[in-house]
């Protein structure tokens, strides 16, 4: 019970506090939801994706693992929202929402925070998340933007898209730098601390401004879209991992503090990117809004329980 009063209390009830101020703003005052969608992808998103990658410590076995692990993770997690999406008939934009909402988790202002809780601030498995969360900002970036237009764009339209999005540079970058111990001018990564500390608040209040503006009936079918969606990214989701942790064990001997890190971070609620990415490309903006809300509230049951059933020894 301690662990899910610090979950509900320092991750779950804050989230929704900067939820619910989004939808006051919008309710009061009709706010620009494109604006804030650029904010986040141009300014926030790479900000915080520099500053902890360029300031975490990480091995180059332990990156290996993580690397092979995410890239099984994904294909599996893929793999199995197709077969919902053949089973349920999506086409065009709904096809890509889904997607988007299943594989793309909520890696930074949720599983950084979970990983502190639930590890003791440990380096080693913040590394762990850090990379998690590299991953889980370059994909949406890329394939994410690909996702959406895809069934209305010609390529050359979407691969100019995805080159003017600044994380693809900027990840890179952050790893170059560190790994070459070139130094930040004060002068310059100031402002990328100010912006890197916007993120998570910009981010929130987006989603909320987001709900605000929609209508909150949600139609049988819609509400069995989201469900569906919440289903495959909270439940099938860690169980996935722990299949593959179980698969990989012998091969690359993924040590346990590791392999609970990465169970964990499959656990978490739908990421706002798959938002910012709706609303950014007009893509079931709706959809993608509800399905991280859902998501959201939900994981407060489900993440406490992966986290119960992991028995972590802190």
């Amino acid at each position: 019970m301690t662990i899910f009063f610090h979950i509900l209390l320092n991750n779950v009830l804050p989230l929704s506090v900067m939820i619910a101020v989004g939808v006051i703003l919008q309710r009061a005052f009709s706010l620009d939801i494109k604006t804030l969608s650029k904010l986040n992808f141009y300014l926030f998103s790479p900000a915080i994706m520099f500053k902890l990658i360029y300031e975490t410590p990480i091995s180059l076995s332990v990156f290996g693992q993580v690397m092979l692990f995410i890239l099984l993770f994904m294909a599996f997690q893929f793999a199995a929202v197709g077969l919902a999406i053949r089973v349920r008939g999506y086409t065009g934009g709904m096809k890509a929402a889904m997607r988007n909402s299943v594989l793309f988790y909520n890696s930074a202002n949720y599983a950084i925070p979970l990983n502190q809780l639930v590890f003791s601030g440990n380096p080693f498995t913040l590394s762990i998340q850090v990379l998690v969360m590299m991953v889980q900002n370059l994909v949406p970036n890329t394939y994410g933007v690909y996702n959406v237009n895809a069934h209305k764009a010609d390529w050359q339209a979407i691969r100019r898209v995805m080159l003017s999005m600044p994380s693809i540079y900027v990840i890179p970058l952050a790893f170059l730098m560190r790994g070459f111990d070139v130094p930040v001018p004060d002068s310059l990564y100031t402002p990328v601390r100010y912006l890197a500390d916007a993120f998570i608040g910009t981010a929130l209040i987006t989603l909320g401004v987001q709900l605000g503006s929609m209508s909150w009936r949600i139609s049988r079918s819609l509400a069995v879209d989201v469900g569906l969606s919440a289903a495959l990214r909270l439940l099938a989701g860690p169980a996935l991992a722990w299949l593959i942790i179980l698969a990989l064990s012998p091969l690359v001997r993924i040590d346990g503090l590791t392999a609970a890190a990465l169970i964990i971070s499959s656990a978490v609620p739908t990421s706002l990117s798959s938002v910012l990415l709706a609303v950014e490309f007009d893509n079931e903006a709706e959809f993608a809004s509800q399905a991280v809300f859902v998501s959201t509230l939900l994981s407060v049951v489900t993440v406490t329980v992966v986290i119960y059933m992991l028995n972590i020894q802190r």
